[in-house]
């Protein structure tokens, strides 16, 4: 991941200021021309507010003479890259601000003309918070569009947990409202596309499973090609939480399994050693059962509280009567991005979404 700095840096401000100065040479453009020197203890977000602010006051003009601005200065090739996000954020404070439909929806036409030069994702969040139902109504226009990013646009922009992104309250307290939006696009010709469609309805997994599984189940009863690997990454995070109905819809039923296990090698674990563990898995039904084995790590966190984290551990299908061994090394040396505390801890074998064992040890200072 670039440093912010090596995406809105110095340098992207002054190609900012000369873009605008050119398409308006006789603006006061005196906060973006000193914005270069101004962003060196920001972080990414901040930086882009910065030269959105900048654009706002050396600009303060009506919605349309601040469109057809930023539109002269489109002309120009090299208006493209990071620039563009302080930009389309701008485009959609002074749009919102000025309260009519006719700069509401031109705003949005003008996010939808820059997207394909950076993303106008983040941008389109001001216009959700504004009014949801006439942004969507245009969002879901654009699924038409001949232009992949802007097909795309409608997708990302609108996601309920967009990263780097403000959220939309509205679009939490109305589950499944963005849905008609991925129901146009979930057969895609753009993969680009489509990676968006399957992020956004992974989105609701924190919240709304069952509206994941809903559209997996719809778009799989009519497919193209590409359907399958879309639902398989859309359903990533509802598998992983063990999901039955998403791992069904996979060809994950639940099968009659006898597990032995999980066996630990050890009881005791010193913070920063591997444990071992090992279960027998044997098919005692009349199919073959395709099954999806994963393992739980139940942690003890700083608080005295518990909580899991699920892990994969194998994919297989088990022939009638056949047993098979599993085998897994985990490790709990403590990484920048984990933290081991001392305390009871467990390991609990899942399959097909399905509980079939736990094994408690205690991890030590």
């Amino acid at each position: 991941m670039p440093f912010a700095d090596e995406l809105i840096g110095p340098d992207t401000a002054r190609s900012l200021f000369r873009a605008i100065h050119s398409a308006a040479p006789s603006a006061d453009l005196s906060l973006l021309d000193a914005a270069a020197g101004l962003l060196g203890p920001l972080a990414l977000r901040a930086r882009a507010d910065l030269l959105r602010d900048a654009l706002l006051t050396g600009l303060p003009d009506t919605y349309v003479q601040f469109a057809g601005t930023i539109r002269r200065a489109a002309t120009d090739p090299d208006f493209q890259g990071w620039l563009v996000w302080p930009v389309t954020s701008a485009v959609a404070s002074k749009a919102v601000e000025e309260k009519t439909s006719s700069a509401f929806d031109d705003g949005m036409s003008l996010l939808a003309e820059l997207t394909g030069r950076l993303s106008s994702e983040f941008a389109i969040r001001t216009f959700l918070r504004a009014d949801l139902d006439r942004s969507l109504a245009i969002a879901l226009e654009w699924t038409q569009f001949s232009d992949e990013h802007v097909r795309r646009l409608a997708s990302e922009g609108t996601r309920p947990y967009l990263p780097w992104s403000v959220r939309v309250p509205e679009i939490l307290e109305r589950p499944g409202v963005t849905v008609p939006i991925l129901d146009r696009l979930y057969r895609d010709d753009s993969e680009y596309v489509r990676r968006s469609v399957a992020n956004h309805l992974n989105d609701f997994s924190r919240d709304v499973p069952d509206i994941v599984v809903q559209a997996a189940a719809r778009w799989l009863d009519d497919p193209d090609a590409n359907t399958g690997r879309l639902v398989r990454h859309a359903l990533r995070t509802v598998i992983k939480n063990g999901n039955t109905d998403a791992l069904a819809l996979l060809g994950f039923a639940p099968a009659e399994l006898e597990v032995t296990g999980p066996a630990l090698d050890v009881a005791e674990l010193p913070i920063g050693e591997s444990l071992e563990f090992s279960a027998s898995i044997r098919n005692l039904g009349l199919e073959p059962a395709k099954v999806v084995i994963d393992y739980i790590v139940h942690h003890t966190k700083a608080n005295g509280g518990v909580t899991g984290k699920t892990f994969k551990l194998k994919t297989t299908t088990i022939a009638p009567g056949e047993s098979i061994d599993v085998r897994r090394n985990h490790s709990f040396r403590t990484l920048t991005t984990r933290k081991y505390y001392p305390g009871p801890h467990a390991i609990e074998l899942q399959i097909n979404g399905v509980s079939y064992g736990r094994a408690d040890f205690e991890l030590v200072s």
